[in-house]
């Protein structure tokens, strides 16, 4: 038994191992490198550095820890608390590589060098360089916590487990795991006890294990209801969903799911307030910047002013400044109402497409509702429950595609005006195909579609996540659209170019003439005459590929013949971009 999404779900889980206790144990950790910090508060920019680190403000942090190091000093033991106090803040920041090149500057006389290894070994894991990791955490696996000054140690067994899963090596990874699970139970460790069990289970299943493998994702469910944590309840409830699945328990399977999508939601809603007070926060830390800059400013002039320059000098020089000042602030003004207007002009030619679509293709969308809705109620009265069944099933088809449009609006407008969160990283092409088109199996069963996955787990590209969500569920939810009861759809990669994966979503449904094919190739969100009118669609959703396709450095092909099915090629690259390590 492989649970293939399960596994997903789990290697999530990874990067919180990295310092998960630190939630619990913060405040020890805090007092006491505050305490071995206070010897080097006499210098200024040091000062601020430890003030800004202790109310987590790494922005503030990284500024003044940088002024710290330019200077010219021959305190070695100094410069390693700035290069620490860098190394965190980047690691918080999730800038692994600079966070790495911080720790790496640091000595091995350093009060917290073991702190650093760790540090270092969690930046591998998040690299997915798990051999590295395992050379800087297993030569410490046996340290206490009296040698960590005030950080818990029930990480670092969990992380090498997680390595040797990773590579493969799964009885090494069991004793680990066990080892780890043994130390949480000892620190009641509760959240960490969830994570612990779940992989476990995990690697049972890579060692056909099955009865220990659903005995663990048992425990880890159970005991994950005693947790507040969002993201790790997703994870349970999934795993008990799919092995109720196994076990041919639908009944059960449902609750679970259910219970998932609930957590799911929960998590989601949790991460948008966290981002907006991130950027709340975010912004408050620039205005503070831009306010000790001024004041640094203002003292050097007073400072100035107190050399004993003649009267007269001070007045030009001051008449002189504020010209200057006032004519920069003119050029400055200049510029942004020019940049504003650049801005609103690229909103309005935005604004006008959207109206554009929402007025012909939702307005279509309501009427046909409303014409259906007419048509239901006097066939409820007629008592004609075929038609109504029909009818019904055609309100839900309107009611979908009017959805698609919207959330595909949201999304084409994010990207025209620059608000879109966008971040490549490395990916394996089969989870996130799996993720996606788990949200489509009612839709496949419903039609009667069998649907193949066929890509290698080893196949990876680098690309930005929830666009490529996107494009995966736009082409998908076409190929299903345009497929006929007992069709197929697969997807698989091929390799045709050097340092690019080939994506292929083939359907055998409808399939398109060569002059519908050149014109959903061409750049533009207006779309042709459609080969079947009764599919609605207004092609934003193809142009929204088109666009999050091309941002991704990636190309889009379509291979077609009119009643013979679709291929929609999507090219990745398998090469990082340049300052990815």
């Amino acid at each position: 038994m492989k649970y293939k999404i399960l596994v997903f779900y789990i290697l999530c889980f990874l990067p919180l191992l990295s310092f998960s206790q630190m939630k619990s144990e913060y405040g020890e950790f805090e007092k006491i490198l505050k305490q071995k910090s206070d010897l080097y508060i006499n210098e200024p920019n040091f000062k601020k550095a430890q003030s800004f680190f202790l109310e987590k403000e790494w922005d503030s942090t990284l500024l003044y820890t940088s002024k710290q190091l330019g200077l010219t000093s021959k305190n070695k033991h100094l410069d390693n608390f700035s290069h620490f106090l860098r190394g965190y803040s980047f690691y918080k920041k999730r800038v692994f590589s600079e966070s790495k090149s911080e720790f790496l500057k640091i000595t091995e006389d350093f009060d917290y060098y073991l702190h650093t290894k760790i540090f270092l070994g969690a930046i591998a894991i998040e690299q997915e360089n798990y051999n590295k990791a395992l050379e800087y955490l297993l030569p410490i696996e046996n340290i206490t916590n009296d040698k960590l000054l005030g950080i818990n140690r029930n990480s670092i067994e969990g992380n090498i487990a997680s390595c040797y899963l990773l590579l493969d090596k799964f009885s090494e990874a069991d004793i680990y795991f066990k080892k780890n699970i043994k130390f949480l139970e000892e620190k009641r460790d509760t959240l960490n006890l969830v994570i612990g069990y779940s992989n476990l289970a995990t690697n049972y299943d890579y060692l056909d294990s099955t009865d220990q493998a659903i005995a663990n994702y048992k425990k880890a469910y159970d005991l994950s209801r005693y947790i507040d944590d969002y993201e790790v309840k997703t994870g349970t409830t999934h795993n008990m969903y799919e092995v109720s699945k196994y076990l041919g328990q639908p009944d059960l399977a449902y609750q679970y799911i259910e219970e998932h999508n609930q957590w799911k939601d929960s998590l989601h809603d949790q991460n948008e307030v966290a981002r907006v007070l991130q950027l709340e926060k975010r912004i408050a830390v620039e205005q503070k910047q831009q306010e000790v800059s001024l004041l640094e400013a203002e003292n050097k002039v007073k400072e100035a002013q107190k050399d004993g320059l003649m009267l007269s000098s001070v007045i030009l020089l001051l008449l002189l400044g504020t010209g200057v000042y006032f004519y920069r602030e003119k050029v400055k003004s200049n510029k942004i109402i020019s940049a504003q207007k650049e801005d609103l002009d690229e909103l309005n030619a935005t604004k006008d497409k959207l109206f554009s679509i929402v007025s012909h293709d939702l307005r279509s969308s309501v009427h046909a509702l409303k014409s259906s809705n007419s048509d239901l109620v006097d066939n409820l009265e007629a008592k004609n429950l075929e038609k109504v069944h029909t009818l019904l099933h055609s309100n839900s088809a309107i009611v979908n595609g009017a959805y698609n449009l919207l959330d595909n609006l949201l999304n084409w407008a994010l990207l025209q005006t620059k608000q879109s969160y966008f971040e490549v990283g490395e990916l394996r092409l089969f989870f996130i195909v799996e993720q996606v088109a788990h949200n489509y199996k009612a839709l496949l069963l419903e039609k009667k579609i069998h649907f193949e996955n066929t890509i290698p787990k080893k196949d990876k590209v680098f690309a930005d996540q929830e666009s490529l969500k996107i494009i995966l569920r736009n082409i998908i939810d076409n190929a299903i659209k345009f497929s006929n009861a007992e069709d197929t759809i697969k997807i698989y990669t091929r390799h045709t170019k050097e340092g690019f994966c080939d994506l292929v979503i083939e359907d055998t449904g409808l399939g398109m003439s060569e002059a519908t094919r050149q014109n959903l190739l061409q750049e533009t969100i207006v779309t042709s005459e459609k080969e079947n009118k009764d599919i609605i669609g207004s092609g934003l959703g193809m142009q929204l590929c088109k666009s999050m396709i091309k941002k991704n450095n990636g190309n889009f092909f379509i291979e077609s013949e009119l009643g013979k099915g679709t291929k929609m090629i999507v090219s990745l690259s398998k090469i990082p971009p340049d300052g990815y390590y």
